[in-house]
């Protein structure tokens, strides 16, 4: 109940009410027809004067300065530029694990990915946030963890059927306007590609580090290297790799199997002068703990599971010289 239907050209699209303000005020705005109008005339306008593309001889403008979100200290990516690998998970008991190294930091998750988000799910988290008197959301907190997805704004259900410009908008507000408070680290779980949110987070807020999530599979490591060299153009250093699904052992017999298979995220890293992070297995704990918004490090701290998290959140703190 808490967006309303638009009517755009012959789709519909589905808008926040104004309970949350500020917050969704420049989204709803882009649902207005001026700037499909401008379009149109500028493409029209083109084709009767016989205009055709030149290349521009100007200097182009420099880059706006990057804004850092107000106390939080360090931001880091996790990201795969592809769907499935997974990254969210990944994400979460990475930030759970930060903090199970050292219980004082405060951490917090940003579940970047508008239209398939799963921080609800994993973080087990439901109904609608609340508001401060500036009307900043206040993100929910469980396991100690502050945690922001647009999924806490939808029913879960719900398709959020938005262009472009409107996801950009949307991805400003959930970063400016969440009151975050003080972190030591915002851990953001990136969308899959390497697109409009991507270069949005990455060009406006200082970003300290990205971690790279695959599994050994070539396909998927073709999107990883995708990835890669997005972070290499944007000038954002890779902490390292997460090998993840590396392998599948047999709960009967113990017999190792290379399902996705070996060492291909380990290899990349090698070939990329990365650090290999730590190898996650294919494990039916990590899957169920995950869907009861359990994950593993809160649901078996003592597993070796929950270990190889921990061992990966260590190496990203001791990257970004991250002390309490």
């Amino acid at each position: 109940f808490f967006f309303e239907m638009m009517s755009v050209g012959k789709g519909v699209l589905l808008l926040p009410k104004q309970r949350f303000g500020a917050l969704v005020q420049s989204v709803t705005s882009l649902g207005n027809c001026s700037c499909t109008r401008f379009f149109k005339r500028s493409s029209s306008s083109s084709s009767r004067n016989g205009a055709h593309h030149q290349p521009s001889t100007q200097t182009p403008p420099a880059p706006l300065p990057k804004i850092p979100l107000p106390g939080v200290k360090n931001v880091v990516l996790v990201s795969s530029a592809k769907g499935g690998v997974g990254k969210s998970t990944t994400a979460v008991n990475l930030a759970l694990g930060m903090r199970a190294v050292n219980e004082k930091l405060k951490v917090g998750v940003l579940d970047a990915d508008v239209f398939g988000p799963s921080l609800p799910t994993l973080m087990n988290i439901s109904g609608a946030p609340n508001v401060n008197e500036r009307n900043y959301i206040i993100p929910p907190v469980n396991y100690g963890i502050k945690c922001m997805s647009m999924g806490f704004l939808v029913n879960e259900e719900d398709a959020i059927a938005w262009r472009g410009l409107m996801v950009m908008s949307a991805m400003e507000k959930l970063l400016r306007q969440v009151a975050w408070g003080d972190l030591d680290v915002l851990v953001v779980d990136m969308p899959p590609g390497t697109g409009d949110v991507q270069l949005s987070i990455a060009q406006k807020i200082p970003v300290d580090g990205a971690v790279l999530v695959s599994t050994p599979q070539d396909l998927a490591l073709l999107d990883t290297k995708r990835g890669a060299k997005l972070f290499s153009q944007l000038n954002i250093p890779v902490i390292g790799v997460v090998q993840n699904m590396s392998h599948f052992k047999c709960t009967n017999c113990g017999e190792i199997s290379h399902v996705f298979g070996k060492g291909g995220a380990e290899a990349f890293a090698i070939e990329h002068g990365l650090d290999l992070l730590g190898d996650v297995p294919l494990d039916m704990s990590i899957r169920t703990h995950s869907d009861e918004g359990k994950p593993i490090v809160i649901a078996k701290p003592d597993s070796d599971q929950a270990g190889v998290y921990r061992g990966i959140a260590a190496k990203v703190l001791n990257s970004l010289a991250v002390t309490c």
